[in-house]
């Protein structure tokens, strides 16, 4: 399943996902925090826990077919969320 749009609410700090059956508003730093890239679901296994800026902001969507790749202005770019784990996630 993919989103009919993709936008981003930035004044806001939200993304903005639209479904089928409506819409879903996800915030930049629990997208962050969740970041489905091997470093940060290594460091999540084993605990260690790295804090998110609350005020980290998304730069950019960069689409992938299967999901986006999200990059962030705290230099992270690594993660690739695909478009079920960004269901799950809201």
């Amino acid at each position: 399943m993919q989103p009919l749009a993709v936008r981003h609410r930035r004044s806001e700090g939200l993304l903005l996902l639209t479904w089928a059956d409506g819409p879903q508003l996800l915030a930049y730093a629990r997208l962050r925090a969740a970041c489905p890239c091997a470093q940060c679901r290594a460091a999540r296994l084993q605990g260690r826990i790295d804090l998110v800026q609350a005020d980290v902001r998304l730069l950019e969507v960069n689409p992938q077919g299967y999901g986006v790749q999200l990059v962030f202005d705290d230099g992270h770019q690594q993660g690739i969320y695909p478009w079920a784990y960004l269901r799950e996630l809201g």
